[in-house]
């Protein structure tokens, strides 16, 4: 039984989460009337909280939408097919588990000691879209959160050279699917705190869970000590890519530098005077966990 002052947090931090889904679902237009759903469970704390969430608000929103919850049984050794569906039963929600042996085909194809996720989410991906379009689904929605959308913009940057991170809202690689992420706006410490106090059965990813050194833990743990040393930096981080100035990048393709003329009149985005601008804390304060520096910043 919770004490009292236990279940106020949590109804305090249910009251956030539920906010920030609605201000994203609200922001990007994520859930329109007569949308059926499809909610993607991988029965990890992310896509339990996703489904918690939606639930809530469809029982208050002022539109019609339905919800549809489905699992990949990835035919992963040890895997506990028995919970989800028995949550699911338990909750009342329709759902649908799908069996398809993914996991030999990873192991396979991986060799021994390399990193499985590029493939086994390139297949997860192309079975939930196959899966979607069967159920007539007009939304696929994954418990992707403001976390995994920092950590993909860093991996872009620092392993593949592109300025890319995940929207909150895309269509798929084949036009056919709108895949949304209403978990955009939520942090993982907040997701994983909701998730503990609801007791959701947690089933781990067996698969992967042998590679500490994916290149996404090391960004994890990076922003982890960026967002412990300067609490707000990830917040300001974020606000980054919500607010875009092609002008002040360098890709050719998307801002046309080769025809920039001068113009009589003012020009929006345009240099302030050559004044170099000053930011709080310095770069080098920020990045000093990551160099081995242990000094405090002045």
């Amino acid at each position: 039984m919770l004490d009292k002052k236990v279940r106020y947090n949590a109804n305090k931090l249910q009251k956030r989460l539920r906010r920030q889904v609605g201000t994203a679902i609200t922001d990007y237009n994520m859930i329109e009337a007569g949308d059926r759903i499809m909610v993607c469970l991988s029965g990890g704390k992310d896509s339990y909280a996703l489904l918690d969430i939606l639930l809530s608000l469809k029982a208050h929103a002022p539109l019609h939408f339905e919800l549809i919850a489905v699992n990949l049984d990835q035919k992963q050794p040890g895997f506990p097919v028995e919970v989800l569906p028995g949550y699911l039963s338990k909750i009342g929600v329709p759902y649908r588990i799908i069996e398809q042996d993914t996991y030999s085909v990873v192991k396979r194809v991986i060799a021994e000691g390399k990193t499985t996720c590029s493939l086994c989410s390139r297949l997860r991906r192309g079975v939930l879209y196959r899966v979607a379009s069967e159920l007539g689904a007009t939304k696929i929605a994954l418990g992707h959160h403001r976390d995994d959308i920092l950590e993909t913009l860093f991996l872009n940057m620092f392993y593949g050279g592109k300025l890319k991170a995940m929207p909150p809202k895309l269509v798929s690689d084949d036009g056919r699917h709108i895949v949304i992420r209403p978990l955009a706006y939520c942090k993982e410490k907040d997701i994983a705190t909701y998730a503990q106090t609801a007791d959701f059965p947690i089933i781990p990813c067996n698969l992967c869970g042998s590679q500490p050194n994916l290149q996404r833990q090391v960004i994890k743990e990076m922003l982890q000590i960026w967002d412990k040393r300067f609490p707000g930096r990830l917040e300001t981080m974020f606000r980054s890519i919500q607010n875009i100035q092609l002008s002040h990048l360098a890709d050719t393709a998307k801002f046309d530098f080769r025809n920039l003329k001068t113009q009589n009149n003012p020009y929006e985005g345009g240099d302030t005077a050559f004044d170099e601008e000053n930011f709080e804390p310095s770069i080098e304060e920020m990045i000093s966990p990551m160099l081995g520096k242990t000094e405090s910043p002045n």
